[in-house]
């Protein structure tokens, strides 16, 4: 969803969901002449995006090798009971070929969790580069992933994105062998802040962003007591 909306505006962008969007659903984009644009549907704001504001990029915590991505792949506690098991980004339930599949870990001896990616043929602009909101998609569940375990978050808890703040540097390639980064930069009560990172096949940084997630009681199946999305 962010990288659609990032779609509306050229360069880094920061995009705020403010309610879950509808699936297969047409929605209403308006753009004003500060570049604010913004994404409604009956009536009701489901995100906003703007121009990044100027400033450094999170930096990046090191590199990690394939072979170590590959080592931690699936690793993360989250993959023992998804909470979104058909996610497009992390969904485990889905089909080589269907979806992303980026499953991140934790690197042993490090902070960052992360996990090897290789982008399909079909998500392309039709020749060999990847889409850029799926650039965006890969830079997400990541993040997502890493600050909810390295905060210790339950599994009575989940987490959704709030906000995702993103640049683009490289598209890559279907075939290339990348690596998906995310790490934890800090909590605020609910918040969770984090960043992840694209590495190329030769370790360079194709993509960063830096992303808020917000804490809210998970959906268990079989409980009603439980409330979440």
């Amino acid at each position: 969803m962010c990288g659609r909306v990032a779609g509306y505006l050229d360069g880094p962008a920061t995009v705020t969901l403010r309610r879950p969007p509808p699936l297969g659903t047409p929605m209403t984009v308006e753009a004003d002449a500060d570049g604010l644009v913004r994404i409604s549907h009956d009536g009701a704001l489901v995100a906003e995006a703007v121009p990044a504001a100027d400033g450094p990029a999170p930096a990046v915590p090191g590199t990690v090798s394939l072979a170590a991505a590959r080592a931690a792949q699936g690793r993360a506690r989250y993959f023992e009971d998804p909470v979104f098991p058909t996610c497009f980004v992390c969904g485990n339930q889905r089909e080589p070929g269907d979806g992303l599949r980026i499953f991140p870990g934790p690197v042993t001896g490090g902070a960052v969790w992360a996990a090897p990616w290789t982008p399909d043929a079909s998500l392309t602009d039709g020749g060999r580069t990847v889409r850029p909101e799926i650039a965006w998609a890969a830079l997400d569940c990541p993040s997502g992933i890493a600050a909810a375990e390295a905060a210790g978050i339950e599994p009575d808890t989940a987490v959704l994105l709030g906000r995702m703040t993103a640049t683009v540097a490289v598209l890559p390639e279907a075939g290339d062998e990348c690596v998906a980064l995310g790490w934890m930069i800090g909590r605020d009560g609910r918040k969770l802040m984090a960043g992840s990172a694209l590495l190329g096949p030769d370790g360079d940084v194709l993509a960063v962003a830096d992303t808020v997630w917000l804490t809210v009681p998970r959906q268990i199946p079989g409980s009603a007591a439980k409330e979440g999305s």
